[in-house]
């Protein structure tokens, strides 16, 4: 048989499901059990939470290369290319590699059928094993009860901020939510919570699962705010304090970072601040507060995609503040709480720019968009036959000093991405 490319691959799992989405485990553990893949023979760290987990993991990817192990992320979604979800030593994987493990998965799953991103986290797990990494961080899809990454009993368990998202899946209240990403959760094994509130229920799970110590941001690790820095403080495996270095406020927040040193220590990494502080410099991730500067034009790309990310992204907004005018490119999906999306925005934007994504049916259309923004007061809106138009069309408003901030969705990111790649080949410039 002719070796299918990872672009052939990746069409042929788009087809192998009848559903996107097909919640459980039962399938997807068959055929873990059937590679030998539900238990690495390295220590794995699983993230899940609602807002956050990509960046605690960028952290946890970044520290401990930093301290020299080699680690295996899988993460998820992609923007550009689906290699950004596998990454081996905090490096893409290759077209080919990615290629080869799909194949292996092919062949161990008989009649078994999987879904998109079962078939990528069985393949990830496939590749960190024949890497040989030391450590393996997985980064939760959906909820965590009946998420694939959940197959694996991981080590160290990590749960970022509970907020309202995907409610139809998981739950419409804190409560609910909370009760899922709870099933990460093992008898003995020590959790990092990031939520400095978290839901009652979620205590609540631990405590009935047995994980065991449950460390919780505010009490015992916790981060305290001064001005334009900030210090954390976390406990080592033996119970002994240790403040983290004055960190400076910047993209990724305080939060995350104390809850990956956290996870880091709780297995007996030891690193010091220098490293710390390297590290951070190199936890970038794509689409997550992303700034670039362009022809003295200003970019901020992220993708919150509900209330709770919206809110931390303009309290981002506000702290660092912009010489010109504050532009919006904006679109959403339509199972989403628009309406009090950008009612939460308030008056910050001069003007809205708006696109279609006429390829996706879950987005919402640009127009009942548009009519949002009207009921709320706004005039300055600009409505496009697809977002990259709507980019440009926004760029062409633009005048040095001005701030366009591009949000709403991974879909929307992702439309830009490519012109604003283009533009920043051309000039060589950046944040």
């Amino acid at each position: 048989m002719t070796e299918r490319s990872l672009a052939e691959w990746l069409h042929h799992l788009e087809t192998l499901h009848p559903s996107a989405m097909d919640l459980g485990l039962e399938r997807v553990s068959r055929v873990a059990d059937a590679m030998q893949l539900r238990q690495p023979a390295v220590p794995v760290i699983t993230v899940g939470g609602t807002n956050g987990k990509g960046s605690t993991v960028a952290v946890l990817e970044s520290l401990l290369s930093e301290c020299g192990y080699r680690t295996g992320a899988f993460t998820s979604p992609h923007f550009l290319r689906f290699n950004e979800r596998i990454r081996v030593g905090r490096q893409e994987v290759a077209d080919e590699d990615i290629a080869a493990a799909f194949a292996a998965v092919e062949r161990a799953r008989g009649p078994v059928s999987l879904t998109y991103f079962e078939f990528a986290n069985l393949a990830a797990l496939w590749l960190f094993r024949a890497r040989e990494v030391d450590f393996v961080l997985l980064e939760v899809g959906l909820g965590g009860r009946l998420d694939s990454a959940n197959m694996v009993d991981a080590d160290v368990m990590v749960i970022t901020s509970i907020d309202l998202d995907h409610q139809a899946w998981l739950g419409d209240t804190r409560a609910a939510i909370a009760r899922e990403k709870a099933g990460i959760l093992r008898r003995d094994r020590p959790v990092v919570i990031a939520d400095p509130e978290p839901p009652k229920e979620l205590l609540q799970c631990a405590q009935q699962t047995g994980a065991s110590p449950v460390l919780r941001l505010g009490h015992e690790f916790s981060y305290t705010q001064e001005d334009s820095h900030w210090h954390g403080c976390i406990v080592g495996v033996n119970g002994a304090r240790r403040t983290l270095p004055s960190l400076p406020q910047g993209a990724l927040l305080p939060a995350n970072i104390c809850a990956a040193a956290q996870a880091a220590a709780l297995l007996g990494i030891e690193f010091s601040d220098a490293a710390l502080e390297a590290a951070l410099q190199g936890a970038f991730r794509v689409g997550r507060r992303q700034r670039l500067e362009i022809a003295g034009k200003h970019y901020l790309l992220d993708v919150a995609h509900n209330p709770a990310a919206i809110n931390r992204l303009l309290e981002y907004i506000d702290a660092t503040p912009c010489k010109g005018r504050i532009i919006a490119l904006f679109s959403a999906m339509k199972d989403k709480p628009v309406t009090d999306m950008l009612a939460q925005c308030g008056q910050r934007f001069d003007a809205w720019f708006l696109g279609e994504q006429p390829s996706n049916p879950r987005a919402m259309s640009a127009e009942e968009t548009g009519s949002i923004l009207r009921a709320q007061g706004h005039s300055m809106i600009s409505i496009s036959k697809n977002l990259r138009q709507a980019f440009r069309r926004a760029q062409g408003l633009m005048q040095q000093e001005d701030l366009l901030v591009v949000f709403g969705s991974f879909f929307t990111v992702a439309a830009v991405l490519p012109q604003l790649e283009k533009d920043q080949g051309k000039t060589g410039t950046h944040e």
